[in-house]
């Protein structure tokens, strides 16, 4: 082979070397690193997208008879006449509340919990009860009134109470009122009857329980399906008071079965029912049955657990037993 064929052929391929440059070998290998990277990326968002979109299923498939959520009266309009009296106070971290003193507002079932919307695109401050028009609702502790108004695009007749530990509660979609503002109640007192009204397609009570403007989770503190409060002390804190506590929604399926065989009531439903009646004409005494607790008999028997401590001596600590006899009235 002559040298200038062999010349020609060397600087060929030394300018063949010349062009696959360190630069250019590097990123001849980023575009598959990037789309591994890529690929990781959109199959954790995938994951995420998916656990969301079946708890929001989930949730809607457990409570169909699931209402909008009403506008907040404490923070929308408040200076049309709704006012949030906590709008420039400091409150507390955190803040022990006792609510020994006690009374469910109403023994219906959960119809729809405390939390955002997605569909609404808006938080359900409170939780919806189900209520029949005319069923009475209770104070659920010892207080004093501070408004009895009408919100048409939200709650309807409502009720706010002011209660002696710091806690205020709000009664909503009312068909009429028991009590006036400033008027004094105990726990367990009858302040109104649950009706259809405001932002409302069923009849059910809308029930809230706020501290100092901030609205807590309900099943925080009390639970619904076995008729009681968690503990005698709830504990406020800013960074947990929209949680629920233990609640359950196969407890809350559970007693609302146990509810509609006993009240004999469907959704939609507009009348009182006999039983509803009746548990306010009861009877003076009654036997306490397996699982009772002190609540569950005042609940049943529309009275207070303050009001059968002290018909019958005893605290709200006292341990009571089956076949044990007990004044209610």
């Amino acid at each position: 082979m002559k040298l200038s064929h062999k010349l020609t052929i060397l600087a060929s391929f030394a300018m063949a070397l010349m062009a696959v440059s360190p630069s250019a070998a590097q990123s001849y290998r980023l575009p598959g690193q990037h789309t591994q990277q890529h690929g990781d990326l959109i199959a954790g968002q995938h994951h995420s997208n998916m656990e969301v979109d079946n708890t929001t299923k989930y949730l809607e498939a457990l409570f169909a008879e699931e209402e909008e959520p009403e506008f907040d009266i404490y923070t929308e309009g408040w200076e049309s006449g709704f006012v949030n009296c906590y709008k420039n106070a400091t409150v507390p971290q955190t803040a022990v509340i006792d609510v020994t003193k006690f009374c469910m507002p109403h023994p219906g079932y959960v119809t729809s919990p405390y939390g955002y919307r997605k569909r609404f695109r808006r938080m359900h401050k409170g939780i919806d009860l189900k209520a029949n028009i005319g069923d009475t609702v209770r104070a659920a502790f010892d207080g004093k009134v501070r408004l009895t108004k009408y919100e048409r695009r939200g709650y309807g007749y409502y009720v706010v109470v002011r209660h002696t530990n710091d806690l205020e509660t709000v009664y909503g979609h009312l068909s009429k009122f028991l009590v006036e503002p400033d008027q004094y109640v105990r726990a367990g007192d009858p302040i109104a009857l649950a009706g259809n009204t405001g932002r409302s397609f069923g009849s059910h009570l809308h029930f809230e329980t706020r501290y100092m403007g901030y609205a807590i989770n309900p099943a925080a503190i009390f639970d619904f399906a076995n008729q009681t409060t968690h503990t005698d002390y709830y504990t406020f804190d800013k960074n947990t008071y929209q949680h629920a506590r233990n609640f359950s929604p196969e407890a809350n399926a559970a007693y609302a079965a146990q509810y509609r065989a006993t009240h004999k009531v469907e959704y939609g439903n507009t009348k009182s029912t006999a039983a509803s009646n009746s548990r306010s004409k009861g009877a003076s005494t009654v036997v306490v049955r397996k699982g009772d607790s002190l609540s569950r008999i005042a609940s049943r028997n529309g009275t207070s657990v303050a009001a059968i401590c002290r018909l019958n001596g005893i605290k709200s600590s006292t341990k009571i037993r089956p076949g044990q006899k007990l004044r209610v009235r």
